[in-house]
């Protein structure tokens, strides 16, 4: 598993290509693979999808379409043979610009055995719904960013005694302590300054990653990394609090003590934690760690979320719970 740590791929498609290949390697042929592949089929989205199947080499394609929507084409073999990738070409793109249909056409009978050797072999299951409104964006019934949450908090599960009827807050959890020269710091989705990364990292959902390269560090710390690697993610944690005066991470994770022995480095991405699982904290007299009422929506880069107004109204709410 590898901890891209972004919701899309739209902000960095090389790293994205870079993690499908670290995985796609470790495959070892045994049992059928099965990739559900992103649904980002529009403009560039289509253009890396051609990539991936020239990556991938599948031996079954199976596309969904959507009712009465004729963007895509059906991604059948002669049409990924032919059409661009994002970081591909498609076989004849360059020539078949500079020809008319005729010449095309010719060319195309002349070459079509060399091009049937050369042209990837997968078969093509095509399913179009015939009933109106079928997929629809903004109709299903539970979104992305719900369904990660959901995701999260059953993750976050593992943490609770299971002897316990109620949900015992982050503040309840006895965390890991990590000093600070014991693993390598990364913000994979954008540029954050040095003086500025502990302010970033608290509260944070991280990477429980393990790099190749050995730690050294001949300070306390913090090591921080040039460079976002490609490697081996052993879980998932939040980091519940930075002690700067003993330079120690507090570290909330349900992975085993064996596998975080090998952790050596933590990916800080842009997946936030789900604002219940810091609003709903039971027991607390008066302020709530990590929450604030107090903000200055004037200061650089601040905001409010930003609405999504061609999604409906859902009927029902889902009640936070991540026992």
């Amino acid at each position: 598993m590898v901890y891209y740590g972004q919701t899309s791929c739209e902000q960095d498609t090389e790293r994205y290509i870079d993690v499908v290949k670290y995985v796609f390697n470790s495959y070892k042929k045994e049992v059928p693979l099965v990739i559900n592949t992103m649904g980002w089929v529009k403009g560039e989205g289509l253009l890396l999808l051609s990539d991936m199947i020239r990556l991938l080499s599948p031996t079954h394609i199976v596309q969904m379409d959507v009712y009465d929507w004729k963007a895509m084409a059906p991604l059948t073999p002669e049409h990924v043979h032919l059409a661009p990738g994002l970081y591909t070409k498609g076989k004849r793109q360059a020539k078949c610009k500079q020809m008319d249909l005729s010449i095309a056409e010719s060319w195309k009978s002349s070459e079509g055995e060399e091009d049937d050797e050369s042209a990837p072999e997968y078969k093509l299951l095509y399913i179009h719904p015939e009933f109106p409104r079928a997929g629809v964006a903004g109709e299903a019934r539970v979104h992305s960013s719900i369904l990660r949450d959901m995701s999260i908090l059953g993750y976050l599960g593992q943490l609770q005694p299971p002897d316990i009827g109620s949900v015992l807050p982050l503040h309840s959890l006895v965390p890991y302590q990590v000093p600070f020269n014991a693993v390598a710091l990364r913000v994979v989705h954008t540029d954050v300054a040095p003086t500025n990364i502990m302010y970033a990292v608290n509260a944070s959902w991280v990477g429980l990653c393990r790099i190749p390269d050995e730690i050294r560090c001949q300070t306390d710390g913090p090591v921080l990394l040039t460079q976002t690697p490609v490697c081996d993610c052993l879980g998932f944690g939040i980091v519940r609090g930075v002690e700067m005066e003993k330079k120690l991470y507090h570290v909330l994770t349900p992975v085993p003590p064996e596998n975080l022995r090998l952790v050596n480095c933590l990916l800080l991405g842009n997946i936030a934690i789900p604002n219940c699982i810091l609003v709903s904290q039971e027991g607390i007299e008066g302020e709530i760690p990590y929450v604030t009422s107090e903000y200055n929506y004037s200061i650089l880069g601040s905001g409010k979320l930003k609405k999504k107004k061609h999604f409906k109204k859902r009927e029902y709410m889902f009640q936070c719970d991540y026992t």
